[in-house]
């Protein structure tokens, strides 16, 4: 099994399969996580091989994207890894971090959980891509592909939503800081993820000061 050209392999078919994805979910969103995690690697007891084919394929079939079906995006993942011979211990790794890597899962409490060293890494370079200078972006991005309002100050922010209503959320996109970019610094599993969520949590902070500080009419 030739690791690096199952990785490159793994690269051409998530570009094309992403050619026509939402801005905030493309190729160019897989690359900075695959390169995030390769970043975090190094100060990490993992196995690279397993980082690096989970970040790429973390969002081959993201559920938002069909319908809320989370079941797409591992079986694309498992059916092109097959494709390249790499052992069933490894595509049912990859495949765990795909089912328990995103923030929804966070709200299913007392359900047993997955866990490992690489979901962890990978995990904290997805989350950092939804925070910070890149993160904002993201988040109004899906925001105007879904038509949601910028804000509402009539519509307060539920800390309290369920899986279900996470996932079928209409609210502002303002909202989406409080529901959930402002609460990833502190469910950061690696020291190095942590410490670049510290800088990036702040920049969102100042963010949103600037932008009420707009809305109200101050600045």
């Amino acid at each position: 099994m030739n690791q690096e050209k199952i990785i490159t392999a793994a690269i051409v078919f998530v570009k094309e399969a992403l050619k026509d994805a939402e801005g905030g979910h493309d190729w160019f969103h897989i690359e900075r996580v695959f390169k995030n995690s390769i970043l975090i690697s190094k100060e990490e007891k993992v196995d690279v091989f397993v980082v690096s084919l989970a970040a790429l394929l973390h969002d081959i079939a993201d559920p938002k994207f069909h319908n809320g079906d989370e079941t797409v995006g591992p079986k694309v993942a498992t059916k092109f890894l097959k494709k390249q011979e790499v052992s069933k211990e490894i595509i049912a790794h990859v495949v765990n971090i795909i089912n328990h890597i995103s923030f929804k899962n966070s709200f299913e409490k007392g359900t047993k959980k997955f866990t490992s060293k690489e979901l962890e890494v990978v995990q904290d370079a997805d989350r950092l891509d939804a925070i910070g200078a890149i993160g904002i972006a993201r988040c109004f991005n899906y925001g105007g592909f879904k038509n949601r309002a910028l804000y509402d100050p009539e519509i307060i922010p539920n800390l309290e939503m369920t899986k279900t209503e996470y996932k079928k959320s209409n609210a502002p996109t303002i909202n989406h800081f409080y529901e959930k970019l402002l609460l990833l610094k502190d469910k950061m599993n690696t020291v190095s993820g942590k410490k670049i969520a510290t800088q990036r949590h702040e920049f969102m902070e100042s963010y949103l000061k600037q932008f009420y500080d707009e809305w109200n009419g101050f600045k």
